[in-house]
């Protein structure tokens, strides 16, 4: 556990060995001044010999500054390979995560991930400090000081040994008690994080909901559970100061008290008992030291544990050995798949599911909740592994491909997609780092994005909050549509990534994948039925299982299912999605006739129009394009 850690120390493994060396060097020279300055009281001030007197000071102060120097050397490569040592770590975890596969990532949270990246490497980076620091200097302080003192009078030296064992065997056991404490304090970090991460990233929800107080009494539980195991542990720690007092005055006592006897028998001398005294408080502050040390490990081994076990997991998805560089083309093979998002599961999410899909089909996707429509789809970029049959990418098993190759040629458009900080041409360039503008402004077009871009003041140069906030839904993901696109994939998956988007914009962009991406293989995961009716082929997902596959006339004709959705959606005159589409085929193109047969339906409806406040707009603008003056009334 602990050498996959010191596996990271790499470059700063000669600032972590010069600390210790210099820190025995300034113990040394510690330990050499109360000698120098027992001379000096007995040869010097004694015996009235001032040349003595320079003599030795001179050597006092030539070894101060030899401790002096070594003292601000161990300091300065002690923070150098600490600090160091610590961006190693969260390095190594944050690149390690990158190659976890999504069933890796499921056994950590977010916050906990955190945690380990934040707290718990600083733990560790302050324990690593004080080991190379303290935990050479204390052992060497008091080893020196022991062995100086009973070279200067055995008798009295016993009292710091029987002083230091004593002292060791309590420490050791209020050590222990406290160590507990600190192991089940930083778990809890966890908890802390996650209720602060929940509340940030959902603070309009709990605005809106008035929950405020809810969510301070939820951190308020997790900060005070926090609180009330660190003071457990510092109840038990607390002990060490009075002991290590009271175990200082009653040595300084009895060597006093023994030494002033010793002197007036001619035993000991007034310069010796000064050094012992001082030899005395360098052992004592050695174990002081000692215990700080162990403090800080006890609290710092949660916090080796917790990261080893980062380090340590080993990706389920992981490159074969002389793996497949090219994808031919986009053509999909399930071939009696099975899947369970845990191996020891003994209920499978997709069952025996078998299906062809040539390049260049447009396939739609179309099932009820828990239905396992994206489970399905997570397959072809490799995000998880099946566990019973095959996934076939351009006639290859997926196991076969280098993962990043893979995961290149397929483009996944998610129903909840991100926007990272940055430039609308920033975002864009995920698909494609060296993408041009021309080229982002192309795929926006495809993606019905370019309409709501150009009103923006500062056009594809607007600036984009975290997470996208300052956008509605439908631009969200018109934006990650067109980023996928500038991926150029032989694979575009869209898993409900058109539902908050109104459905005259929505028939565009499956217009324009239809027309622009002939060769493109795309899957279309929707709960419109009009989102996926002109699909080459439709799949109805029932509980893990294909219920039926085929065109939207065969499906109709032969799915229960699939009729009793079509149906339920246009229930009172006619889908309103279907007729927007009507006048694309239209030869005259006049959407003024549309409505009229949707009149003529008992009314059809407008809802579905109004999921976004940017769906106004796109009718708006749709005007320009010849939309009547009676729609626009009817649409407002």
């Amino acid at each position: 556990m602990l050498w996959t850690l010191l596996k990271e120390v790499k470059e700063y493994k000669r600032a972590s060995a010069a600390t210790p060396l210099f820190m025995i060097l300034e113990v040394l020279m510690e330990m050499v001044i109360p000698y120098l300055m027992a001379s000096i009281i007995d040869k010097g001030v004694n015996a009235g010999n001032i040349e003595h007197i320079y003599r030795m000071g001179l050597l006092m102060i030539i070894a101060a500054f030899i401790g002096l120097f070594a003292g601000i050397g161990g300091g300065r490569f002690g923070a150098k390979a600490s600090a160091g040592f610590a961006k190693n770590l969260r390095e190594a975890m944050f690149n390690h995560i990158q190659t976890f596969s999504f069933a890796n990532i499921d056994k950590y949270s977010t916050a906990g991930l955190v945690t380990r990246l934040t707290t718990d490497v600083t733990n560790i980076q302050n324990a690593y400090q004080m080991t190379l620091r303290m935990f050479t200097r204390a052992p060497a302080s008091l080893i020196c000081a022991m062995a100086m003192a009973f070279t200067i009078n055995a008798r009295l030296s016993s009292i710091y040994l029987t002083a230091v064992i004593i002292l060791g065997i309590l420490l050791f056991f209020i050590m222990s008690r406290a160590t507990k404490y600190f192991q089940q304090a930083f778990p809890k970090y966890d908890d802390l994080n996650a209720s602060v991460q929940e509340n940030v990233s959902a603070i309009r929800v709990v605005k809106s909901y008035v929950r405020e107080d809810m969510e301070t009494d939820k951190f308020k539980k997790a900060s005070e559970n926090i609180y009330r195991i660190f003071l457990k542990a510092e109840k038990n720690l607390v002990y060490n100061a009075p002991l290590m007092m009271f175990t200082v005055y009653s040595c300084i006592l009895l060597i006093s008290w023994i030494g002033a006897k010793m002197i007036v028998s001619d035993s000991l001398t007034t310069g010796e008992l000064m050094s012992l005294l001082t030899y005395c408080m360098n052992i004592l502050m050695s174990l002081m030291m000692l215990s700080m040390v162990f403090v800080m490990i006890s609290m710092s081994m949660a916090s080796v544990r917790r990261i080893s076990e980062v380090l340590n997991e080993t990706s389920s998805v992981r490159n074969p050995e002389n793996p497949l560089m090219t994808v031919k083309d986009g053509s999909i093979e399930f071939d009696q798949v099975y899947f369970a998002y845990k191996e020891e599961s003994s209920e499978s999410v997709l069952k025996d599911i078998s299906v062809s899909i040539e390049s260049g089909e447009t396939i739609g996707i179309i099932g009820g909740t828990g239905s396992a429509k994206t489970s399905l789809v997570s397959l072809i970029s490799r995000l998880y592994d099946v566990t019973g049959g095959e996934v076939k990418v351009g006639g290859h098993n997926v196991k076969e491909y280098d993962m990043d190759v893979l995961r290149s040629q397929v483009s996944v458009v998610l129903q909840n997609n991100v926007l990272f900080s940055g430039t609308i041409l920033d975002n864009l360039r995920w698909g494609s780092p060296k993408a041009s503008e021309e080229e982002c402004k192309e795929a926006c077009r495809l993606a019905c994005a370019d309409e709501f871009i150009e009103r923006f003041p500062d056009g594809y140069y607007t600036h984009i909050e975290q997470g996208g906030s300052n956008v509605s839904g439908g631009q969200r993901q018109r934006l990650c549509i067109a980023r996928a696109l500038l991926k150029k994939p032989n694979i575009l998956i869209l898993d409900d990534s058109t539902s908050a988007v109104d459905t005259a914009t929505d028939g565009r962009i499956r217009r324009a994948f239809r027309e622009e991406l002939p060769d493109t293989t795309k899957l279309i995961i929707a709960q419109r039925i009009s989102s996926v009716q002109d699909a080459d082929r439709i799949l109805v997902m029932e509980e893990g299982h294909i219920n039926g596959i085929g065109t939207h006339e065969e499906l109709l004709a032969g799915n229960e299912i699939y009729r009793e959705v079509y149906e339920s959606q246009t229930k009172g005159g006619g889908d309103f999605d279907e007729v927007l589409e009507e006048p694309e085929t239209k030869k005259d193109g006049g959407l003024a006739e549309a409505l009229a047969e949707l009149r003529a339906k008992d009314g059809g409806g407008f809802n579905e129009m109004s999921e976004e406040p940017e769906t106004q707009k796109t009718a708006a603008d749709s005007t320009e394009e010849g939309i009547s003056a009676e729609f626009k009334e009817e649409a407002e």
